[in-house]
This record gives C-alpha cells, sequence and structure tokens, in this order.
C-alpha cells in the first residue's frame, strides 16, 4: 500500500508514502499533486502523520458514572469514595466489556498508543487481570501499556505493598503511585521511594499521580523528581496531573524548575478532568486547578495532554476524541500563541510517544512500523481550528479505520 499527496508536520512540499507489509519503506518528495491509482490512498494534500497517544487514562473505571452513585459534589475525593462503591461491583467480564468498548472509541479517533492506570488496591486484583487479558485481545488495534496503580494509597492501604508487587508480577508494565491520598506526608515519601526502588529492581516504567491537589503544600514533585535524578532514570519516570503546582508561589517553582530539568521526567496534563475537578474549594476567585504545561514546555521539559476520564466517577463525559482534549488544554492553559499553534499536535504525538518510551516503536520514518494516520488538515494549526478528524487509520500496513467526512447541501 502506498499513500500519494501526503504532507509531513513541520516540513513543505508533498510526500509520497510507501509501505512494504508492517514497515515503512520509503518517504519520497513530490514535485506536484498526482491522481492516486487503485491500490494507492491520496491524502488529497493533508497530514500524513503517527498515530495519536492517549498517555493517561482509566480504562477499569470507564463508563460507570452514575453507578450506583454519581459524584455529586464534583471533587476527586468524592470520585474516589464513588469508585470504592463501583470496585465493589466489578467483575471480570464487566471490566473487559467496559474497557473494549471504550477502546473502540479510541480507535475511531487515530488512538493506537495507550497508557491505561489500572486499580490495584483490591485484595483479588480482579481489574488487573482482566486488562492483562484485554491487552493481549487488543493488539491488533493497539498497543497498551498498564500501570499498577494504587488508587486508596500503597503505605496507607492494608498490604499495598505486597499488591504493588503482584501486580507487577501479573504483567503490569509500569509502576504507579499517589502519594499525595497517603494519610501522612512520611507515608508519601515512603510510598515514593517504594515504587522507585520497585521500578530500578523490576526495569519498569513509572508513572505517578502526582500532587493531584490545589494544596500549595503538597509538594511531592520535588521527592519525586529528586529520586529520579540520583537513580539516573529520569527519561523513564513521569508525573502525572501536578495540579498543586498551579498553586505554588513563582519563588518556590522557580528553585523547582531547575531540579525538574535535571531530573529529565516527563509530564502529563489532563486539562478537561483537571478543570472540572480542582478549585473546588474556591469561591472567587477560582483556580484553573491545571499544573503549569506553558511554562514547563518553554523551559524544555516533555510534557503531554491526556484525557484521563471517560464517563466514570471522576469525569462525566468524553468520547475518546484526543483532538477535544488538545483544543481544551491550549484554551485553558493560554496557549494559543502563533509558536504554540504551528506545533500543537506534539502535545498528543511526539511529546507522549517519549512519555511511554516508545522509541522506534514509533515516529513517520523509514524503517519504523506502518502506523500512521491520514488527517482532515494540511496542518497542525488547520487541524486544530477546523475541529479535524482522523480520516484513515492504518496499522501494520492496513487500514484499521476509514471515517467518511460529513457532507453539507446548501440550499437557497
Amino acid at each position: 500500500m502506498n499513500i500519494v499527496n501526503a504532507r509531513l508536520r513541520k516540513q513543505p512540499g508533498l510526500y509520497r508514502i510507501e509501505l512494504d507489509g508492517e514497515r515503512i519503506a520509503a518517504i519520497i518528495e513530490q514535485p506536484a499533486l498526482v491522481a492516486a491509482t487503485a491500490n494507492e490512498l491520496d491524502a488529497a494534500g493533508n497530514l500524513v502523520t503517527a498515530p495519536f497517544i492517549e498517555p493517561h487514562i482509566h480504562l477499569d473505571a470507564t463508563l460507570t458514572a452514575g453507578d450506583p452513585a454519581w459524584n455529586m459534589s464534583g471533587t476527586l475525593f468524592e470520585g474516589i469514595e464513588r469508585w470504592g462503591e463501583r470496585k465493589a461491583l466489578v467483575t471480570h467480564e464487566d471490566t473487559k466489556q467496559r474497557a473494549r468498548k471504550t477502546i473502540d472509541m479510541l480507535v475511531d479517533h487515530g488512538i493506537q498508543h495507550v497508557r491505561t492506570h489500572v486499580d490495584v488496591t483490591d485484595p483479588t486484583l480482579a481489574a488487573l487481570k482482566a486488562m492483562v487479558e484485554v491487552r493481549e485481545e487488543v493488539r491488533h488495534l493497539i498497543d497498551l501499556q498498564i500501570v499498577a496503580f494504587p488508587q486508596e494509597g500503597i503505605e496507607s492501604f492494608a498490604n499495598g505493598r505486597a499488591l504493588m508487587e503482584q501486580a507487577i508480577a501479573l504483567g503490569a508494565d509500569v509502576v504507579g503511585g499517589i502519594p499525595h491520598f497517603e494519610n501522612t506526608r512520611d507515608q508519601g515519601v515512603s510510598s515514593i521511594k517504594f515504587l522507585m526502588d520497585l521500578a530500578e529492581r523490576t526495569g519498569c516504567l513509572v508513572d505517578v499521580h502526582c500532587d493531584e491537589t490545589d494544596d500549595p503544600h503538597s509538594r511531592f514533585l520535588e521527592v519525586l523528581a529528586e529520586e529520579a535524578r540520583v537513580r539516573g532514570m529520569g527519561e523513564r519516570v513521569t508525573a502525572s496531573h501536578t495540579t498543586a503546582m498551579g498553586s505554588y508561589d513563582n519563588a518556590y517553582c522557580s528553585k523547582l524548575f531547575r531540579l525538574l530539568k535535571q531530573s529529565k521526567i516527563n509530564f502529563i496534563s489532563c486539562p478537561t478532568e483537571s478543570i472540572h475537578l480542582q478549585g473546588r474549594f474556591d469561591s472567587f476567585p477560582k483556580r484553573r486547578g491545571l499544573t503549569r504545561v506553558a511554562e514547563l514546555d518553554r523551559a524544555g521539559m516533555n510534557v503531554c495532554l491526556a484525557q484521563d476520564s471517560i464517563v466514570d466517577p471522576w469525569y462525566p463525559l468524553g468520547n475518546g476524541n484526543i483532538l477535544r482534549i488538545l483544543e481544551a488544554g491550549l484554551h485553558i492553559c493560554h496557549m494559543l500563541g502563533y509558536d504554540d499553534l504551528q506545533r500543537c499536535l506534539d502535545f498528543i504525538t511526539d511529546h507522549s510517544a517519549k512519555t511511554l518510551n516508545l522509541g522506534e516503536r514509533y515516529g513517520l520514518a523509514v524503517g519504523r512500523p506502518a502506523n500512521l494516520l491520514i488527517l482532515s488538515a494540511p496542518d497542525d494549526y488547520e487541524m486544530l481550528r477546523s475541529q479535524g478528524h482522523a480520516l484513515v487509520s492504518i496499522r501494520a500496513g492496513k487500514v484499521l479505520m476509514q471515517r467518511t467526512p460529513a457532507q453539507i447541501s446548501r440550499l437557497g
């Protein structure tokens, strides 16, 4: 299969992309538009990119909002309470069916790489066992990384450490944590040291829910960053949320940024979920409740955007469209300047690939997997402005999804 009349991000001109089985065989510059033959896909002057990435979602909790009760306060902590109630009703098949339905949504929007957090504060590890099966069943659709996520803590949950170790032994790819939810600061620090030891020992990646609060005194990010720095693990470590950074004063942040840059850790922001959950204890002015996405990005650190939840106790909306998150995030983070718009797809492609440590398994380059998208616009700016779509998703050299754009008939 070949693709003709393709535009590539950040490069002028048109290109022909040749696929040989499951690999990209050649990328050749075209002097002009050409007519596509029967065995060629016509990009029609639009972007062809590597697939979109969802770097932070909770597939075990999706599609459970209101079952058995709604999160009426809209706070993070009531969401955890409501999930605790729903978790008691979880079955193996229920988890798999909801995860598969959600994965289909993601695939329909051009996503082929997903990192899901799975709650392991359950003595049976039922959701994790189900997700390990799902990972195998959907390999033809997506690459799925599983995070062992201790929703109710490591140190403050009974047998939390043993459950984390068991989760990794059962096949989780990434070690998670939630230090700000531990009962005490000492437990939070201890949990970070434990999870970093576990990751170092097993060779796993790290992705910690870190300082997901408006509390300016929640400062576990500095602990995680320092552990990553001294161990030389920074590029394998991710700090998710870090919303307390939106409440830190600038003097502290100036010092913190020095450490963050030295540590080389990655960051994930979930803008729609954070602006929904955070700021709930404010009257006016109300905080946005997000981390400092623009500041981290402009300081040269790796930041990506994610959906987090789809119709669960923490967030009642969502449809799998990562472009919706990108648009909302750029608005919320004051990132609609010219330079930001020209390379905005970075936040759901290359930056996320770095966070997931995909290396040469990702990217539009000769010899790499023939996983790519044909989009509905010629550049990043127009893709965002027009609220565009992935028109074609190709995986392992075969068409996985094809969308026919809606047609409008003007009358009169």
